[in-house]
């Protein structure tokens, strides 16, 4: 049966002849055909050559290209694209980690596979769609992937796709076992992980490497990690040998599973979870005589969701890094980052050297803090570089 197709205006092929692997719908001349929401569909320039076939898409990105390379997209094709994720994270030694078990297993485009991203916790894969059409490949994926996995002794599969996919998806298990509550390990430090509640996939793991960074230079420091979640970065501080680590969220019920993962490890006499707005409370901080912390984390949600709202999203930024420069002491570390996609790299430094011309401090660029080694960029694609992270020194 043909396809439909999208048929190309002239001239704007260009971005499609680069590789890049969403395609606008504003330079679709015409749709040859009635596809829905979710059918593959061939992309065809105005002379008749095929370019690329992907994802059709109700939406400004109307398409997600799957292949520059075929046109058959079938479960051999599906099945080399995991084959191939998989053996990225072997080469690096994801899976022979002695005192991690947890990482992206699919990063959606920097694997080859638009919509799609896949985590592995510990045995029990995640897997999340990002468009319908990739979500509607969930049993054969979990079928590829329970095959693949098996000698590493894969547990469950978990569909975490109800805040990403539209139409009423519901977060369950597809396979396996069934924990409402799973222990994960990064960098020896031992976690409890609520695949029903959690955020993202249920943890952050693209900052496992910047949560290893502070755990070798906390020692001694005192920390105060905003936006704590459930406590990443606070139980690399404590394992580093901070002095007291206090971890601030805005929700009750990440800061009681963080206090549950400080206790876990051993570390409660050390560590202090607040339940407050983290701007108030940094507030409060600038007003004390005594400045009780020289370390402070930022790693907020993304400000910024899309394009729309970046210059409201850099004030937001702009304000709480601010407010944290002037909360630091003379020597004092920040670590401030973006995970909003719509903010540039560009963007993201501006913002951080206004910050500091407004708070009067100097400032020094320690180092540059990307995601993850497991969360590949593809070099078609620089939207998937979305997280921006420094380490500052502020005098």
């Amino acid at each position: 049966m043909t396809r439909p197709r999208l048929i190309i205006a002239p001239g704007k092929e260009k971005a499609i002849l680069r590789r890049h692997p969403w395609i606008f719908s504003g330079a679709v001349k015409r749709i040859d055909g009635s596809p829905a929401e979710s059918d593959i569909v061939d992309v065809v320039a105005s002379d008749g050559r095929w370019l690329a076939a992907g994802h059709y898409q109700n939406e400004s990105i109307i398409c997600k290209v799957l292949s520059f390379e075929t046109p058959d997209i079938n479960e051999d094709f599906f099945r080399a694209r995991v084959r191939s994720a998989i053996t990225y994270r072997e080469r690096l030694g994801f899976f022979s980690m002695p005192d991690t078990n947890v990482f992206r297993l699919v990063h959606a485009e920097g694997d080859n596979l638009p919509g799609l991203v896949c985590d592995w916790y510990n045995g029990v894969l995640v897997m999340q769609a990002h468009s319908v059409g990739m979500h509607r490949l969930f049993p054969s994926l979990s079928a590829i992937f329970q095959e693949e996995l098996k000698q590493y002794g894969i547990r469950a599969i978990f569909d975490k796709s109800s805040a990403t996919v539209p139409g009423g998806c519901v977060d369950g298990y597809l396979t396996g076992i069934e924990p409402l509550e799973w222990e994960i390990c990064e960098h020896g430090n031992r976690m409890f992980i609520n695949f029903y509640e959690g955020q993202k996939t249920g943890f952050f793991i693209d900052q496992r490497e910047n949560r290893a960074l502070v755990q070798q230079l906390a020692k001694g420091h005192r920390v105060l990690n905003c936006f704590g979640y459930t406590g990443g970065f606070s139980l690399a501080a404590l394992r580093g040998g901070a002095e007291q680590v206090e971890t601030v969220d805005i929700s009750k019920k990440a800061i009681e599973l963080c206090n549950r993962n400080v206790e876990l490890n051993g570390f409660g006499d050390r560590h202090k979870g607040v339940v407050a707005d983290v701007l108030q409370y940094i507030q409060t901080i600038k007003q004390s005589s005594n400045q009780a912390f020289d370390f402070i984390i930022l790693d907020p949600p993304a400000f910024a969701k899309n394009h729309r709202s970046l210059q409201a999203g850099l004030k937001g930024y702009r304000t709480i890094n601010q407010s944290a420069m002037e909360a630091l002491p003379e020597g004092g570390l920040l670590m401030t980052f973006s995970c909003s996609q719509a903010v540039s790299k560009d963007d993201f430094r501006t913002m951080v050297f206004t910050s500091a011309a407004l708070a009067g401090r100097r400032v020094r660029v320690v180092r540059e803090l990307p995601h993850a080694m497991d969360h590949p960029v593809s070099i078609y694609h620089p939207e998937g570089e979305y997280l921006k992270g420094l380490l500052l020194q502020v005098e």
